[in-house]
């Protein structure tokens, strides 16, 4: 492996793309970084399943998805960690008693509870097309292997929600919307997504030196601590800001453009004469 090669994980929702729409400058820094022998890997809270062809259309060399739990790198799935069965089920057992709504997340499609659909397009906000267009709800969850929740419609606190479920998992706000302390993500405690960017690192025999990380949201405070160059979008939550190198604008903006620029993965753009 090259030693001038590094490995960039790229933050989805706020980070690389708007509300799914994927700028042409992120897209365009996507191949010429890996063009120039970089390695480039979305990093998301989304399960694989969440990702659509347009948010793969640059080509990447694989995902972190589900908040580090899941890692394809290079077409093989090097890392799958899924909730064992009995504390999936006291999760979804909590949940169904305060009646939140919520999805049961894992690279296959997303599972929830029937007449999730309808509760999703009650809401607000637009539903999210890409979970609609993944989303089964069979009936019987309890077979269901997930590796990560996202909830909505909760009546019940983040705190309080978390000091019920116990310390096997942990609670962060969503990274899909800001909808305030009646929304989050349940994960394992322990995993988030410098766990999977560690698998990467591991896989391809390189050190975190190597790695650029770029991000905006609660999720994304650990990718930034593992990152030898960590990134932050402007407007991020103090916690993520905290771990910054190197601060850019958001989608609109061009950020992931500006950081591979800045950072030496793709030629400094040329100045207008």
């Amino acid at each position: 492996m090259s030693d001038g090669m590094r490995v960039a994980f790229l933050d989805v929702d706020g980070t690389y793309a708007d509300h799914g729409a994927v700028p042409t400058a992120h897209a365009d820094a996507v191949r010429a970084a890996r063009g120039a022998g970089h390695r480039v890997l979305l990093c998301t809270g989304r399960p694989e399943s969440m990702l659509p062809p347009s948010l793969l259309a640059a080509g990447f060399d694989g995902v972190v998805a589900t908040a580090g739990a899941y890692v394809r790198l290079d077409g093989e799935v090097v890392h799958d960690l899924r909730f064992p069965t009995d504390l999936a089920e006291r999760v979804r057992h909590v949940l169904d008693a305060h009646d939140v709504a919520y999805l049961l997340e894992s690279p296959e499609a997303v599972y929830g509870p029937v007449g999730l659909d309808a509760r999703l397009r009650a809401r607000g906000d637009a539903a999210p097309r890409d979970i609609l267009d993944v989303l089964r709800m069979p009936g019987d969850l309890s077979a269901v292997r997930y590796a990560k929740i996202s909830y909505f419609d909760s009546p019940v606190p983040i705190a309080a929600l978390r000091a019920e479920l116990g310390p096997e998992v942990g609670i962060l706000p969503s990274s899909y919307a800001d909808t305030g302390d009646s929304a989050g993500e349940i994960h394992l405690a322990g995993v988030h997504k410098a766990v999977g960017m560690a698998a990467v690192v591991e896989h391809l025999g390189i050190t975190p030196a190597q790695v650029v990380g770029i991000g905006d949201g609660y999720n994304d405070v650990e990718m930034l601590a593992y990152a030898g160059t960590a990134v932050a979008v402007e407007g991020a939550p103090a916690a993520v800001m905290a771990e910054a190198d190197l601060v850019v604008p958001g989608p609109a903006g061009g950020g992931v453009a500006q950081a591979f620029a800045r950072l030496g993965l793709i030629p400094e753009p040329s100045p207008a004469v």
